[in-house]
C-alpha cells in the first residue's frame, strides 16, 4: 500500500495545476498512464480564452459563452470561471508561460499579448503561443512540479477503479480512499491511499473513429467514477472539431480554430463559400454549427472532404502565426500558403462528465474532477472554443482552495490488497482489439454529429453484447492497459447512447432527426446517469 495526501489520476493542465497548490500542505502523487507530458493539454493548439483586450469585457465573454452552450450553461457558473480567468494567466506567467505577444495588442496590464479569435467569440481574447499552446503550458507547469520535492510523477501507471467506502463497507456514505493502479512496466496491480483524489484524466475522444485526441484520451476518469457511484452528467454532448487535417497518413492532427480566426474560409471542392448561408458569423460559428454544415455538405456531395483556405493572407504571417501546422501539412505535400487544407469533422471534446460544483466537488466525498473529465456546468450543450484550458486552471485553483481551507479527514481502513484470482494471462489479444474497433466504427456510425433514436436504440444494444464478451475476459485474463482502456470506452459508450436516447430533442451538440427542434422544457434540464 502507498500512502499519500493526495492523489492526482492524470498530468495535464489540471492535474499538474492542482499538485503544485497543494503540495505545501502534503506529499502529492500524480498517476499518468503513459509519460508525464501525454495529455490532451499537450495537444491543444488554439489557446486559453481569457478578458484581456481593451475592447473586451467579461460580460461579453460570459454572453458567448451562453450563447454556444445553447441553453444548457450555468451561468453562476460561467460567471465564476470567467471572472477569475485573468489571475490564473497572471499565474502562468509567473511560473514562465510565454504568451506570443504583438507590438499592437492592447493588453491590460501584462505583457503586449497577442490575442487571437476563435469560433463563437465576439472579441479577441485567445491567448496563445503560436500554435502550440498546450505543450508550452504544459511545459511550463512540469518545470514547476519537477522544482517541487512534496510531488512524485508515476509515469505509466494505469489507474484501474477507485477504491470507495461503499464497496468495502467501510463507513457510511460513499467516500473515496484512493485508486488501485496498475504498473505497466511490473505488471503488477498496486494500492494507492489518499483522502483526497482528483480526477484530471481529460476526455474520451478514442471512443469515435476519428477523433483529433491522442490515443490515451479513452474516458478512463468517467468510467471509473461511474462504476463508484458518482453521478455522470451530459455525456451526449460531445463537440466534434470541425477541421481536422484530411490525408490517409495523417493520424487525428488538428488544424486549429485559429486558422479560420485569423480569416480562414470553409468551401467545398468546388470553391464554393458554403457556410455563407448557415450563420451570421460564417466559417467563425460555433462548433455544433460548423461541423454539422461540413458534414451535411460531404453527404449532399459525396465529397470526402471539404477545404479550408487561408492563401488570401501573406505568407510570412501563416507561416509565423502557424508554424506547427505549416510544417505538418508541408511534411504531407500541402502548402497552406498556396493551397487550401483539405479537412473533416472528427470527435474533439467531451463537454458532459463528471457531475461536479465550480470547486471540482463529485457526490462522492473526498473525490475531485477537474477539466475535459468533469461536468461543472461550464460548457452547456457546446463548448465555446479554448474554455477548456480556462476552466481547468480556474477549477484546479478552487478544488485547491477549498480542500486547503477544510482539509478532509483520513479514514483509518484495513484496504485489501488487488486480488488477481484464477486470473490468467490472455491467450487472444485478438478479441481485444477486434471489439476496441468495433465500439469505435459503430460509435462513428451510429452515435456521430447527426442520430437518430433508431442507430442509437442499435448501438445501445451492439454495445450490451460487447460489454458481456469484456466483462467476461476482463474477469478470466490478467489485465492489461489495453484491456482496461477497451472496458472503459465501452463503458463510455454506454454512458453517451443513454444520455442521447434520453434527451428528446435536438439541443447545441446532440443532434437527433427525429427531434429536430429544442424544447424549452429541456432548457437547463441535465441527463444524469448513476450506477
Amino acid at each position: 500500500m502507498k500512502s499519500f495526501d493526495f492523489l492526482v489520476l492524470g498530468s495535464g493542465v489540471a492535474g499538474l495545476s492542482f499538485a503544485l497548490k497543494v503540495a505545501p500542505r502534503g506529499r502529492v502523487a500524480i498517476v499518468t498512464k503513459k509519460s508525464r507530458a501525454e495529455s490532451n493539454t499537450n495537444y491543444a493548439q488554439g489557446g486559453v480564452a481569457s478578458v484581456m483586450g481593451r475592447d473586451d469585457s467579461l460580460e461579453l465573454h460570459v454572453q458567448d459563452t451562453l450563447a454556444a452552450g445553447a441553453g444548457l450553461c450555468k451561468k453562476g457558473v460561467v460567471s465564476v470561471i470567467v471572472g477569475e480567468g485573468p489571475a490564473r494567466i497572471r499565474e502562468l506567467i509567473e511560473l514562465g508561460m510565454k504568451f506570443s505577444e504583438t507590438e499592437n495588442s492592447a493588453e491590460r496590464g501584462l505583457a503586449k499579448l497577442d490575442l487571437g479569435r476563435e469560433g463563437g467569440h465576439s472579441r479577441r481574447r485567445i491567448l496563445h503561443a503560436k500554435d502550440l499552446t498546450g505543450r508550452e503550458i504544459e511545459n511550463a507547469l512540469l518545470n514547476a512540479v519537477s522544482r517541487e520535492p512534496n510531488i512524485s510523477i508515476l509515469e505509466n501507471h494505469f489507474a484501474i477503479d477507485l477504491i470507495t467506502s461503499r464497496k468495502f463497507g467501510i463507513q457510511n456514505g460513499n467516500r473515496c480512499l484512493g485508486a488501485y493502479v496498475f504498473d505497466r512496466e511490473s505488471g503488477r496491480v498496486e494500492t494507492f491511499t489518499a483522502p483526497v483524489t482528483l480526477l484530471a484524466t481529460g476526455g474520451c475522444g478514442k471512443v469515435y473513429l476519428y477523433t483529433t485526441n491522442p490515443d490515451i484520451a479513452t474516458g478512463d476518469g468517467v468510467a471509473m467514477a461511474y462504476r463508484a457511484g458518482a453521478g455522470i452528467a451530459n455525456m451526449e454532448f460531445i463537440q466534434f472539431h470541425p477541421t481536422c487535417l484530411y490525408h490517409p497518413k495523417a493520424k487525428s492532427f488538428l488544424v486549429s480554430e485559429a486558422v479560420r480566426g485569423e480569416g480562414g474560409v470553409l468551401r467545398n471542392l468546388e470553391g464554393g463559400e458554403f457556410m455563407d448561408g448557415q450563420h451570421p458569423m460564417k466559417s467563425l460559428a460555433p462548433r455544433d454549427i460548423v461541423a454539422r454544415a461540413i458534414d451535411g455538405e460531404m453527404k449532399k456531395s459525396g465529397a470526402d472532404c471539404v477545404l479550408l483556405d487561408i492563401t488570401h493572407k501573406p505568407q510570412k504571417f501563416i507561416i509565423e502565426r502557424f508554424p506547427n501546422i505549416y510544417k505538418t501539412c508541408l511534411s504531407y505535400g500541402i502548402d497552406m500558403t498556396r493551397e487550401p487544407i483539405p479537412v473533416v469533422p472528427a470527435a474533439h471534446y467531451q463537454c458532459g462528465g463528471v457531475l461536479t460544483d465550480v470547486d471540482g466537488q463529485t457526490d462522492i466525498g473526498g473525490l475531485y474532477a477537474v477539466g475535459e473529465v468533469a461536468c461543472t456546468g461550464l460548457h452547456g450543450a457546446n463548448r465555446l472554443a479554448s474554455n477548456s484550458l480556462l476552466e481547468a486552471l480556474v477549477c484546479a485553483h478552487r478544488a485547491a482552495e477549498k480542500i486547503l481551507a477544510q482539509p478532509p479527514q483520513k479514514v483509518d481502513a484495513n484496504i485489501p490488497d488487488w486480488q488477481s484470482g484464477s486470473a490468467t494471462d490472455p491467450d487472444e489479444l485478438v478479441v481485444v482489439s477486434h471489439n476496441w474497433d468495433e465500439i469505435r466504427r459503430l460509435m462513428w456510425d451510429y452515435v456521430g454529429i447527426v442520430r437518430t433514436n433508431k442507430r442509437l436504440e442499435r448501438a445501445a444494444k451492439r454495445i450490451a453484447n460487447l460489454q458481456e464478451e469484456i466483462r467476461e475476459y476482463y474477469w478470466n485474463f490478467i489485465v492489461t492497459g489495453d484491456l482496461l482502456e477497451l472496458r472503459n470506452i465501452a463503458t463510455v459508450a454506454e454512458l453517451i447512447v443513454r444520455c442521447a436516447l434520453s434527451r428528446p430533442e435536438s439541443r447545441g451538440l446532440n443532434y437527433n432527426l427525429d427531434f429536430p427542434n429544442s424544447d424549452p422544457a429541456w432548457s437547463q434540464r441535465d441527463t444524469v446517469l448513476r450506477n
